[in-house]
């Protein structure tokens, strides 16, 4: 089970190791991902998590010191600062880099990401966000080889980078003056082998 592909934002080639190692804590993918498109300070995202400030702020220092994420900027704060920070490396694996984490880790960033995606969707349907005529909500339980399977993998991870294509040209439309108001949506993918 591998996300798409883990790419750092500027360049290409294998993804360092020690980057992959810290990324494959639960709680710093969270973060990254959650720094993903948005910049915000540990303040605010332990407060989003519900987690202790000091907490968050060690994995925030760890993904800094990696470059996975930058500071942006800072604001005085009741005496002292408040940093902010965005992503610059995004929080999807490759399939090679998925199968080096230990089975533990692997799981561990799973369960996080389907409490975030579950979470996310309850909330938008408790508030309407899937009355938008562009919202899809699909099922497709499918019978499938290994090729296949690989087939529809591949297929998904294009789906996602053709996305942020799109919402790279949205972004543009907008800085440009010719778009409408930004308009959230989350996109989540699932493809899994079906157990019971």
């Amino acid at each position: 089970m591998a996300e798409a592909e883990l790419h750092p934002a500027q360049g290409s080639g294998e993804l360092d190791e020690s980057l992959l190692r810290a990324i494959s804590h639960p709680l710093r993918h969270r973060l990254l991902g959650m720094l993903d498109g948005r910049t915000a300070s540990p303040n605010q995202l332990a407060r989003e998590l519900d987690l202790p400030l000091g907490r968050v702020s060690y994995h925030i220092r760890l993904l800094n010191d990696l470059g996975a994420i930058e500071l942006v900027r800072t604001e005085p704060r009741r005496g002292a600062l408040e940093h902010f920070y965005r992503a610059v490396t995004t929080v999807w694996f490759s399939e090679a880099d998925w199968q080096k984490l230990p089975r533990s880790a692997r799981r561990g960033i799973l369960g996080q990401n389907l409490q975030h995606i579950f979470g996310s969707v309850t909330a938008a349907a408790d508030a309407g966000g899937f009355d938008s005529p562009s919202s899809v909500v699909l099922r497709a339980p499918l019978e499938l080889d290994e090729q296949g399977s690989g087939e529809i993998a591949e297929l998904l991870r294009e789906t996602v980078e053709r996305a942020r294509e799109i919402q790279s040209r949205a972004a543009e439309r907008r800085s440009n003056g010719n778009g409408a108001s930004k308009v959230a949506m989350e996109l989540a993918i699932l493809h899994y082998e079906h157990r019971e």
